[in-house]
């Protein structure tokens, strides 16, 4: 602190409280303008609705006219050529363009118009190539083995039915042949030694008697003996092997031949159905590669035709027309045809117009499609042609909404609808841009009003008719509109006055002590001035908006009220919505009808999209 002073010498003291001081008078400022703008919003409130008392004649209205009426549609398109050839391009993925004519050539019947780059297609086929002729190989392969597999087959079925045949033979021969011979074989040997067996006996007998009279010694008597003996032994042996093959030798050969009988015949089927197991996996090998070199096949295939797709000729004379010309994008995305730029399978790139004749093609709004009808004239106006006017009818009406439109908004319901172009039609191009006017009706004599004069009121139409002081409502029976007036089919007279903006609820307006609108409400078409409502130069009231009811409206209401609004109302009413705080987003832009705006575009509170 300096002495006998009380300010700080400290500089960050300082800053601080010059930052404190200028806040407080930035606060200062912003709570005078906002006081400021409540009394000026005040006194012009005031204002209105003295000077609305005053003037009986604010407000517009219009006299129901008499006379010719045509109503029609009008909308924008291109021309286009009624028949031609589409060139596109069928190669696979993207393609490069290398070379394509000039644009507005004539060119004749197999003349060359896009050379596309083939250089990847072409390493691709000489790859495939060397598939495909391994994969003939693997074909050949399988085809020739299996040609062994069925010679194979038929070699090892054929050994085992030999093997299986035998078997059975060796059974039937042991059972028919060899054990009755080993049986008779047997018998024959013991009926033999029994013979031998009694020889013996009787030559025993016969030599004891001579060795008794001493007519042989005792060692040819013993001899003899033996000799029984041995013929008695023979019988035993042959005995038992009688024995030994009835009861074990012809069991085991039965068994063991029936044994080989089986296994032979199980053999032979375990070999059929390994034949026909290794014949069906042949064949299906077979069938497997045949496949796949057919496959390899027709990928070269496609590759040459890819390559040879590479070259588009023209399928008919004509003058060139590329694509991007002849059909714009209406995203204004979309690359011009030229050398170098890449084009996706099936994407058009050049138009031959095969006759002179010519259409258009236009997008008719939902709200308009009940008007149309196919066969109906039209008249064109061509931007390129002042002065010029071309006449045709109605063709084609698209069934279903233009996807490419519902794509950029969901909202925007319209459908494509051609027009064909009659007589001379030699000054049209492709690509020019056109105005179409479809004429739905004329009238030589009949009576109608402006659109804005008809409000619906439980969805019946209503007009309010000005008589003296008093505007009263009237039903009136309604035709088609042209967007501007309204053919008027009964309830009216030529020469009346009708209120040109009518107001939202159905009310009638006494013009006793001023205008008189429904509470809180804005009359919409206050101040607007017209040839039938006010004198030029006169001044008009400003209408007091009462905010609060205006937010309490439907959609519907909303929207009827800002389309029936002067610009210049419009533009006080969102002058007001911003200082009033009624603002979407707070951003400042006062909020669409339904809340439907986007964010790209600028707000309007008339939702029509104009500022």
């Amino acid at each position: 602190m300096r002495k006998g002073t009380g300010v700080s010498t400290n500089p960050r003291q300082t800053v601080i409280s010059r930052l404190l001081l200028a806040a407080s008078r930035r606060r200062s400022v912003r709570i005078g303008v906002a006081i400021g703008t409540v009394a000026v919003l005040a006194v012009l409130a005031y204002a209105v609705l003295q000077g609305a008392g005053k003037n009986d004649q604010a407000v517009p209205t219009a006299t129901v006219i008499r006379g010719p009426l045509t109503i029609s549609v009008i909308e924008s398109g291109n021309v286009s050529n009624r028949e031609q050839a589409i060139i596109k391009n069928e190669v696979e993925g993207m393609t490069t363009i290398l070379s394509i004519v000039p644009e507005g050539t004539n060119v004749k019947k197999g003349d060359l118009l896009v050379e596309l780059d083939s250089s990847q297609l072409v390493d691709q086929r000489v790859q495939q190539q060397i598939t495909v002729m391994n994969a003939e190989a693997a074909y050949i392969r399988a085809r020739e083995s299996l040609a062994v597999t069925k010679s194979q087959n038929d070699s090892d079925i054929a050994k085992a039915e030999l093997t299986s045949k035998f078997a059975q033979q060796d059974l039937t021969k042991y059972m028919e042949g060899e054990h009755p011979r080993d049986v008779q074989k047997a018998e024959a040997d013991i009926t033999i030694a029994k013979e031998e067996l009694q020889r013996a006996d009787d030559k025993v007998n016969w030599s004891e008697q001579l060795a008794a009279d001493g007519y042989i010694t005792r060692t040819e008597l013993e001899a003899d003996k033996l000799a029984k003996k041995k013929a008695q032994i023979d019988l035993d042996l042959a005995q038992g092997a009688l024995q030994l093959l009835n009861q074990y030798t012809h069991q085991r050969n039965l068994d063991q031949l029936k044994s080989d009988q089986e296994q032979a015949a199980m053999a032979l089927e375990r070999t059929k159905r390994k034949a026909a197991a290794d014949l069906v996996q042949a064949e299906a090998e077979l069938k497997a590669k045949e496949s796949e070199y057919s496959r390899q096949k027709d990928k070269l295939e496609k590759l040459n035709q890819q390559i040879a797709k590479c070259r588009l000729t023209a399928p008919v004379d004509g003058m060139v027309v590329y694509a991007t010309t002849g059909k714009p994008n209406f995203r204004g995305s979309t690359e011009p045809i030229e050398e170098g730029r890449q084009v996706r399978e099936r994407e058009e790139i050049i138009y031959l117009p095969t006759t002179a004749e010519m259409t258009a093609e236009v997008k008719v709004h939902e709200a308009s499609l009940r008007k149309v009808r196919a066969g109906m004239p039209v008249r064109l106006t061509v931007d390129a042609l002042p002065g010029k006017v071309f006449w045709g009818k109605v063709s084609k009406i698209g069934l279903l909404p233009d996807a490419q439109a519902v794509w950029m908004n969901p909202d925007l319901k319209v459908y494509n609808t051609q027009i064909e172009i009659e007589g001379d039609a030699g000054e049209l191009r492709p690509g020019m841009s056109c105005r179409a006017e479809i004429v739905v009706e004329q009238y030589a004599d009949c009576l109608y009003v402006p659109v804005q004069s008809v409000v619906r009121v439980g969805g019946k139409p209503v007009v309010y008719v000005r008589s003296s002081k008093t505007a009263l409502p009237r039903e009136v029976e309604v035709g088609l509109d042209n967007g501007r007036m309204m053919h008027i089919v009964g309830g009216l007279k030529d020469g009346e006055s009708v209120l040109l903006a009518p107001p939202l609820a159905p009310s009638a307006i006494r013009d006793e002590s001023g205008p008189q609108v429904p509470t809180g409400l804005p009359e919409p078409g206050h101040g607007q001035q017209t040839a039938t409502s006010m004198p030029a130069g006169e001044p008009t009231s400003r209408p007091a908006f009462d905010m609060s009811k205006l937010r309490t409206m439907s959609s519907e209401e909303r929207r009827q009220f800002f389309e029936n609004l002067p610009a210049e109302q419009r533009e006080q009413l969102r002058a007001m919505m911003r200082t009033q705080g009624g603002t979407r987003g707070g951003q400042g832009e006062p909020a669409a009808p339904g809340g439907q705006g986007r964010s790209r575009r600028r707000a309007d509170p008339s939702g029509s999209g104009n500022d």
